[in-house]
């Protein structure tokens, strides 16, 4: 029951990056104001949807799950930044699902992929 609880963990978590390079793709111009917002270059939208992407991939594939897992806990605090608007509590709620998806990385980053993955 581990094993698969891992894998379907790993497979949700997964999901909301996949969607997440997607929406980058259709229509970056969402994550673009609210890199400008912030001071950062609006070009940085490319790369975060390679990333998420290829986190993606890894994380249902089974692959290198404990870096990847890591550096996508890394990445939702970071990003987690740019919803940090206490007057808006939409952007608040954003904020703190981003740190609740770190922590489920974390776990994944902590316990790896479980039984059910390929191996690189």
């Amino acid at each position: 029951m581990n094993d698969f609880a891992t894998l379907v963990g790993r497979v949700l978590i997964a999901a909301l990056f996949l969607a997440g390079a997607v929406q980058k793709g259709a229509d970056p111009s969402a994550v673009e104001g609210l890199l400008a917002a912030r001071g950062w270059p609006v070009w940085l939208v490319w790369p975060a949807l390679g990333f998420n992407l290829g986190a993606g991939i890894a994380l249902i594939a089974g692959v290198w799950v404990r870096p990847v897992a890591g550096l996508l806990a890394a990445y939702c605090a970071v990003t987690s930044l740019f919803h940090y608007i206490p007057a808006d509590p939409w952007q608040m709620s954003i904020f703190v699902k981003n740190w609740a998806i770190a922590g489920g990385c974390l776990i994944l980053a902590a316990h790896g992929a479980g039984r059910y993955a390929l191996r690189p």
